[in-house]
């Protein structure tokens, strides 16, 4: 077997369709949103861009259960206990998410203002070194400081929910139960927060910079994970979804809604063969690309927005066009923006992943740190 089919028969497929529909849905809400391309589009598909710009964005919702089914399938493999240092496990992850964030915020902010001149309305507010210190520490959004790409209160989001269910995970270790008792404790505290966020913080919108508030669709996607190693998985899928209607009868949020459908697919699909989503003559090659188009999801999230600001300032140079060549404008910029995103995979984010920028393995004692 060659390394590329190895690489694609190790991975979640079910994961990879949920994550590149997530990204692609994102993608085309925010080119629905800035410049003047979604102006001309607006006018001209009214219908098909008002689905966009209103429920587009909502693909954030599988982001955030895919994000705590995968997490917690890393901090918990098997059901057991958490494995690894907290510290550790934290700081990895931070510099995971924030140096392709970072190279992204950078790049954002040099198309802005490279592009000013006829986009002056994409210029930042203000770019100083307090800003970019807050976008680095992710905490932009609980600063009130302006967000200086598309999606940044996301990534600082996703920082704050892996930092919650490694804490839990890590208290419940810290336990004097026995270990039985401990193993069970973790995901009943993490369920515990995620019946919490539904039905209180997420009730309100003055949480919504905080993980606190998108912690109930992240630990659906936990849950599913633990659920899907029990004796019954159905029935304790089935209970889920009972406790997610329950909140939804107490206030609807269509959101929620697809957060749900989002854990019960997900749960759904972890229960059978990936291979019996394809068919058998082209599932190795459907399965390539949606490996690679996943894997480069975090990318494309990262980079589109600057690809949509170059592209609208050389559509808006062009006045004397007809109307019609914006749906083909805004097709361009959708492509590069998936073209751009291997680039910035392989040459940023990739080797980010890499790095070993360990603070710990200098610390006196590193063997004493809390585990």
């Amino acid at each position: 077997m060659s390394a590329t089919r190895a690489h694609t028969s190790n991975r979640l497929l079910y994961i990879d369709v949920l994550k590149v529909f997530a990204a692609q849905a994102i993608v085309l809400h925010h080119l629905s949103v800035y410049g003047p391309i979604a102006d001309d589009m607006h006018d001209w598909l009214p219908g098909v861009m008002d689905f966009l710009f209103a429920y587009g964005r909502m693909a954030v919702q599988v982001f955030l259960v895919v994000g705590g089914y995968l997490s917690a399938r890393a901090l918990s493999a098997r059901g057991g206990l958490l494995s690894g240092q907290p510290a550790e496990l934290l700081w990895r992850r931070y510099l995971r998410l924030t140096l392709p964030f970072m190279a992204a915020v950078i790049l954002s902010v040099l198309c802005a203002t490279w592009v000013s001149p006829w986009l002056p309305e994409f210029e930042p507010v203000s770019v100083s070194l307090g800003s970019l210190i807050a976008h680095a520490l992710l905490l932009h959004g609980v600063l009130g400081q302006e967000s200086l790409t598309a999606g940044a209160w996301y990534v600082a989001i996703d920082f704050q929910l892996f930092a919650m269910l490694l804490g839990l995970l890590w208290l419940a270790r810290r336990s004097a139960l026995p270990r039985m008792w401990r193993m069970v404790i973790g995901p009943v505290a993490v369920l515990s927060l995620c019946l919490t966020s539904l039905f209180l913080f997420n009730l309100d919108p003055r949480f919504d910079d905080l993980g606190l508030y998108f912690f109930g669709s992240y630990g659906l996607g936990a849950m599913v994970h633990w659920l899907g190693l029990s004796r019954r998985p159905g029935w304790g899928l089935a209970a889920l979804m009972g406790l997610g209607l329950l909140a939804l009868a107490l206030a609807w949020r269509e959101r929620i809604a697809l957060a749900m459908a989002t854990a019960l697919v997900l749960g759904l699909w972890q229960r059978r063969e990936a291979s019996s989503l394809l068919g058998r003559a082209w599932q190795a090659r459907a399965a390539g690309l949606l490996a690679q188009l996943s894997q480069q999801s975090y990318s494309l999230f990262l980079v589109h927005f600057p690809i949509c600001l170059l592209v609208n300032a050389w559509y808006v140079q062009h006045d004397d066009w007809p109307q019609a060549y914006a749906p083909w404008t805004m097709l361009l910029a959708w492509l590069l923006s998936n073209l751009a995103s291997r680039p910035f995979y392989r040459w940023i984010e990739a080797p980010s992943t890499r790095l070993r920028l360990n603070p710990w393995a200098w610390w006196p004692a590193q063997g004493h740190l809390p585990r």
